[in-house]
């Protein structure tokens, strides 16, 4: 099988590279956090204590928060690119500007390295299932070749474009879950303010026409009140300042994209970074000036 290294393994990045080593393949992580270091070797993969070292591999993934951390780690001095042998294939899922991406491919092509931005959907949830949506950029023959390893990973695999491509969907990808989370927040507020059960109501929304994959997840959570990160408020903060900079650079106006970024903002201001997206809720409660009771 394989040899990956994967650098980055947080919330997402974690889960995903257990499930790379539960498929076969030797893994070997890289993170800078011990308990990190530690799942990984439980699930049975191999730390290495230097990003030259997960760079050892046949294929090398990062997972990381933004896109001054993979400058650092792919293109900074120490960094993958200045470790990587000829015919690497190095694949960002990270969640980052698309020139970002792309500055990242044509730096790898001169190295001989092939490159690839590839973004996930799904949450924490989707990546412990290995089920998760994964929109790709780069060349269409490094895409197949790293077609078995996102197999692993996810079950919606899609070749969408050239380098960047991949985060330009996966920041339309954030705009429309921010709005949907905004929208069934909104619905909670209601029903409640009305009198009548969120329970219930929510169940006949989520079978109709309304029904989404946020509803089917999360309306249980959110009308408990349950706000564990399975994506912070802080990354959808920064997702939405990608979804708004990209809409900026294509000349076209999202004005609901504007408000939902908004509103992930106020939630961020009002201390709820480190909580779940679905925290959202709160801020449209504090708006109407409804307390969860």
């Amino acid at each position: 099988m394989t040899t990956i290294g994967f650098i980055g393994l947080g919330i997402m990045g974690g889960p995903m590279a257990a499930n790379l080593v539960a498929a076969g393949h030797t893994v070997l992580g890289h993170d800078t956090r011990q308990a990190a270091a530690e799942r990984l070797v439980t699930a049975g993969g191999k730390y290495v204590d230097s990003v030259a070292a997960a760079s050892a591999a046949d294929v090398v993934i990062t997972m990381l928060p933004d896109s001054p951390q993979v400058e650092e780690v792919v293109l900074g001095p120490g960094g993958v690119l200045e470790h990587a042998e000829p015919g690497l294939l190095l694949v960002d899922m990270s969640t980052i500007r698309p020139d970002t991406s792309v500055a990242v491919a044509a730096a790898a092509k001169a190295r001989g390295v092939r490159a690839l931005d590839a973004p996930v959907s799904g949450g924490e949830k989707g990546a412990i299932d290995g089920v998760l949506s994964i929109m790709v950029g780069g060349d269409a023959e490094a895409f197949q070749a790293a077609r078995p390893v996102f197999e692993v990973l996810g079950t919606t695999i899609v070749h969408v474009g050239p380098s960047g491509a991949g985060q330009t969907v996966k920041a339309a990808n954030q705009l429309v879950v921010g709005g949907i989370y905004a929208l069934v927040a909104e619905a909670i507020v209601l029903l409640e303010a009305s009198g009548v059960d969120p329970g219930p109501g929510l169940d006949v929304l989520a079978g109709g026409l309304a029904g989404s994959r946020i509803l089917d997840l999360k309306r249980k959570s959110m009308v408990a009140r349950e706000f564990a990160p399975g994506f912070r408020i802080d990354l959808h903060h920064k997702d939405m300042g990608i979804a708004i900079a990209a809409a900026r650079e294509a000349g076209v106006a999202l004005p609901m994209t504007g408000l939902t970024a908004q509103l992930i903002a106020a939630a961020r201001a009002q201390g709820h970074g480190s909580l779940d997206h679905s925290v959202l809720l709160k801020v449209l409660e504090n708006v109407s000036g409804k307390a969860a009771q």
